[in-house]
Protein backbone atom coordinates (compact mmCIF):
# COMPACT_ATOMS: atom_id res chain seq x y z
CA UNK A 1 0.00 0.00 0.00
CA UNK A 2 1.36 3.14 -0.86
CA UNK A 3 0.81 6.64 1.09
CA UNK A 4 -0.29 9.53 -0.89
CA UNK A 5 2.01 12.58 0.61
CA UNK A 6 0.58 15.76 0.08
CA UNK A 7 2.16 18.20 -1.77
CA UNK A 8 3.34 21.59 -0.08
CA UNK A 9 1.30 24.71 -2.20
CA UNK A 10 3.36 25.79 -4.93
CA UNK A 11 4.73 29.21 -4.14
CA UNK A 12 2.78 32.01 -6.30
CA UNK A 13 4.45 34.30 -8.43
CA UNK A 14 4.21 38.24 -7.38
CA UNK A 15 4.42 41.06 -9.84
CA UNK A 16 4.37 43.50 -7.23
CA UNK A 17 8.01 43.86 -7.14
CA UNK A 18 8.10 44.14 -11.11
CA UNK A 19 5.69 47.03 -11.01
CA UNK A 20 7.55 48.34 -8.58
CA UNK A 21 10.31 48.12 -10.76
CA UNK A 22 9.06 49.54 -13.43
CA UNK A 23 7.73 52.56 -11.25
CA UNK A 24 11.04 53.26 -10.64
CA UNK A 25 12.47 53.24 -13.75
CA UNK A 26 9.73 55.19 -15.39
CA UNK A 27 10.61 57.97 -12.68
CA UNK A 28 14.38 57.65 -12.98
CA UNK A 29 13.81 58.07 -17.11
CA UNK A 30 11.44 61.09 -16.53
CA UNK A 31 14.17 63.11 -14.40
CA UNK A 32 17.09 62.46 -16.87
CA UNK A 33 15.25 63.47 -19.76
CA UNK A 34 14.79 66.98 -19.10
CA UNK A 35 18.52 67.30 -18.68
CA UNK A 36 19.52 65.97 -21.95
CA UNK A 37 20.12 68.49 -25.01
CA UNK A 38 18.38 67.59 -27.76
CA UNK A 39 19.82 70.91 -29.89
CA UNK A 40 23.41 69.50 -29.38
CA UNK A 41 23.38 69.81 -33.44
CA UNK A 42 22.31 73.19 -34.35
CA UNK A 43 20.47 73.02 -38.16
CA UNK A 44 19.63 75.96 -39.58
CA UNK A 45 15.77 76.75 -39.94
CA UNK A 46 13.91 78.34 -42.57
CA UNK A 47 13.54 81.46 -40.67
CA UNK A 48 17.01 81.64 -39.77
CA UNK A 49 18.24 81.21 -43.06
CA UNK A 50 15.89 84.47 -44.12
CA UNK A 51 17.82 86.42 -41.17
CA UNK A 52 21.26 86.28 -41.64
CA UNK A 53 21.84 84.30 -45.33
CA UNK A 54 25.21 83.38 -46.10
CA UNK A 55 26.80 84.41 -49.55
CA UNK A 56 26.05 81.20 -52.38
CA UNK A 57 28.51 83.38 -54.52
CA UNK A 58 32.19 84.29 -53.79
CA UNK A 59 32.37 88.15 -53.95
CA UNK A 60 34.99 89.94 -54.40
CA UNK A 61 38.05 89.72 -52.52
CA UNK A 62 35.35 86.76 -50.35
CA UNK A 63 35.23 83.48 -49.90
CA UNK A 64 31.81 82.45 -50.40
CA UNK A 65 29.91 78.87 -49.03
CA UNK A 66 31.32 76.07 -49.72
CA UNK A 67 28.46 73.53 -49.76
CA UNK A 68 29.40 70.13 -48.89
CA UNK A 69 26.90 67.00 -49.43
CA UNK A 70 26.86 64.24 -47.20
CA UNK A 71 25.58 60.56 -48.91
CA UNK A 72 23.60 58.52 -47.30
CA UNK A 73 26.68 55.74 -47.07
CA UNK A 74 28.69 58.80 -45.31
CA UNK A 75 31.02 60.05 -48.07
CA UNK A 76 31.37 63.72 -48.56
CA UNK A 77 30.80 65.31 -52.03
CA UNK A 78 31.66 68.25 -53.21
CA UNK A 79 30.94 69.42 -56.55
CA UNK A 80 29.85 66.46 -57.90
CA UNK A 81 32.55 64.31 -56.62
CA UNK A 82 32.69 62.05 -54.19
CA UNK A 83 35.86 62.74 -51.51
CA UNK A 84 38.20 61.16 -49.56
CA UNK A 85 39.75 61.96 -46.13
CA UNK A 86 42.75 63.59 -48.08
CA UNK A 87 40.86 65.50 -50.56
CA UNK A 88 38.47 66.90 -48.18
CA UNK A 89 41.28 68.36 -46.09
CA UNK A 90 42.69 69.77 -49.12
CA UNK A 91 39.30 71.39 -50.57
CA UNK A 92 38.68 72.65 -47.01
CA UNK A 93 41.87 74.17 -46.62
CA UNK A 94 42.03 75.52 -50.13
CA UNK A 95 38.72 77.16 -49.36
CA UNK A 96 39.98 78.31 -46.17
CA UNK A 97 43.19 80.18 -47.66
CA UNK A 98 40.45 81.75 -49.73
CA UNK A 99 39.07 84.62 -47.28
CA UNK A 100 38.53 85.37 -43.74
CA UNK A 101 34.76 85.15 -44.36
CA UNK A 102 34.69 81.44 -45.98
CA UNK A 103 31.86 79.66 -44.61
CA UNK A 104 30.97 76.16 -45.23
CA UNK A 105 27.46 74.29 -45.43
CA UNK A 106 26.76 70.65 -44.85
CA UNK A 107 23.50 69.30 -46.43
CA UNK A 108 23.37 65.52 -44.69
CA UNK A 109 21.01 62.89 -46.13
CA UNK A 110 18.83 61.68 -43.39
CA UNK A 111 20.08 57.98 -43.96
CA UNK A 112 23.09 59.17 -43.15
CA UNK A 113 25.44 57.94 -39.66
CA UNK A 114 25.81 60.72 -36.96
CA UNK A 115 29.14 59.41 -36.82
CA UNK A 116 29.96 60.43 -40.42
CA UNK A 117 28.51 63.76 -39.75
CA UNK A 118 30.52 64.33 -36.59
CA UNK A 119 33.29 63.61 -38.62
CA UNK A 120 32.64 65.89 -41.15
CA UNK A 121 32.18 68.55 -38.76
CA UNK A 122 35.64 67.87 -37.18
CA UNK A 123 37.30 67.58 -40.66
CA UNK A 124 35.95 71.13 -40.75
CA UNK A 125 37.01 72.31 -37.40
CA UNK A 126 40.27 70.95 -37.84
CA UNK A 127 41.15 72.79 -41.27
CA UNK A 128 40.12 76.07 -39.16
CA UNK A 129 37.00 77.05 -40.67
CA UNK A 130 34.96 78.04 -38.38
CA UNK A 131 31.69 79.64 -39.88
CA UNK A 132 29.73 76.20 -40.35
CA UNK A 133 26.30 75.43 -41.00
CA UNK A 134 24.01 71.97 -40.58
CA UNK A 135 21.38 71.97 -43.12
CA UNK A 136 18.76 69.24 -42.86
CA UNK A 137 15.53 68.73 -45.77
CA UNK A 138 12.68 68.44 -45.05
CA UNK A 139 10.47 65.07 -45.73
CA UNK A 140 7.83 66.02 -47.93
CA UNK A 141 4.44 63.91 -47.10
Amino acid sequence: MRLALPQPPRALISLVPLVDVLLIMLVFFMVTSTYLDLDMIPAAERSEDAAAPMPAQAAPGGAGMLLIRLAPDGRPWLRGQALDAGALAAALDAHRRAGPDAAVSVLASPRADVQALVTLMDAVNDAGLTRLRVLRTEGVP
